[in-house]
């Protein structure tokens, strides 16, 4: 009689697990890296491939890192935000240009607009492995010691700028 319970028990807690698993907003993906250092890059700027630009470079100042590509559709659908966002002067953000041909990228900002205050290649894609990168777009908020606070997948939203993004880089820049 016991034996015909295992079966059972083993169903319910499937379905438990499945219903948890469901119910979970996938845009909200924990980080191992929140709270812990943002990975060191150095590369070369997409406009001005002689110049270099770093986590280092970033120092002392509160700052978005947006990871996006011009073969990206929900990059597309973003980038509005971000260009307004950029307009605000509230906080720099800096592209990561993903796995993305260096002139296509140079067209898609001339067409849409350029809101970062530089962009950086990341061509083969392990600055984005490093990051943690799941997929294009995603948004990185860096504190001013260069520790990652907050990680948001997926194409911004103004919602999301408005109740996370913002209120979060005003409690960073503070003194």
């Amino acid at each position: 009689m016991k034996k015909l319970y295992i079966p059972l028990v083993v169903f319910v807690i499937l379905v438990g697990f499945l219903y948890v698993g469901l119910g979970r907003n996938p845009r909200e993906v924990p980080s191992p890296l929140i709270d812990k250092p943002a990975p060191p890059f150095r590369l070369a700027q997409l406009h001005e491939p002689t110049k270099m630009l770093g986590t280092d470079d970033m120092r002392g100042r509160v700052w978005l890192l947006n990871v996006w590509a011009s073969w990206c559709v929900s990059c597309r659908v973003e980038h509005p935000l971000l260009v307004e966002l950029a307009k605000t002067g509230v906080v720099p953000i800096v592209g990561l240009n993903y796995k993305d041909k260096p002139e296509e990228g140079k067209t898609w900002l001339a067409q849409l607009g350029n809101p970062y205050v530089a962009s950086v290649m990341d061509t083969d894609g392990r600055v984005g492995i490093d990051f943690g990168v799941y997929g294009v777009p995603e948004t990185f908020v860096i504190d001013k010691q260069g520790t990652i606070r907050y990680k948001h997948i997926g194409p911004l939203t103004v919602e999301s700028i408005e109740k996370k993004i913002l209120p979060i880089v005003r409690q960073l820049q503070r003194p």
